[in-house]
């Protein structure tokens, strides 16, 4: 299948120069390998019940959202414990450790990337229900 896709350049001069460094045989290769990292990744956090322990990642412009992001936090303090922040220039990385239900921390991750000022959003299971 073809498709398109509208990608910044610098993320796309960025993404070719890891895959020729990785010696992959092209840029459709590099890009089916993320993408299946990308749903590996979000159908672990869809398939996990119970209660968690994650760290939940992201960075993103302060000046664009902070306010918005910290009623996000606060609706979320159930299963937040603890919070780090640093600034990285105009962006901004902030880590949540979570624990608690698999369903809440799942959608505190969802509302966070809903944010355009939001770059990414990366989620570590550190323990699920089955363990």
């Amino acid at each position: 299948m073809r498709t398109s896709f509208n990608i910044p350049d610098e993320v796309v001069e960025e993404f070719d120069q890891v895959w020729k460094e990785q010696e992959l045989e092209n840029r459709s290769r590099a890009v089916r390998e993320a993408m299946l990292e990308y749903i590996e990744s979000h159908s672990r956090l869809e398939e996990t019940t119970g209660e968690i322990v994650a760290l939940v990642a992201f960075d993103y412009r302060h000046d664009e959202v902070i306010r918005e992001l910290h009623a996000v936090q606060h609706e979320h303090q159930d299963v937040i414990l603890n919070t780090s922040h640093t600034h990285q220039g105009e962006w901004c990385l902030e880590s949540l450790f979570c624990r608690g239900p698999a369903e809440r921390v799942r959608e505190l991750t969802y509302r966070l990337r809903d944010f355009d000022a939001v770059r990414r959003v990366k989620v570590m299971v550190i323990r699920d229900g089955n363990v």
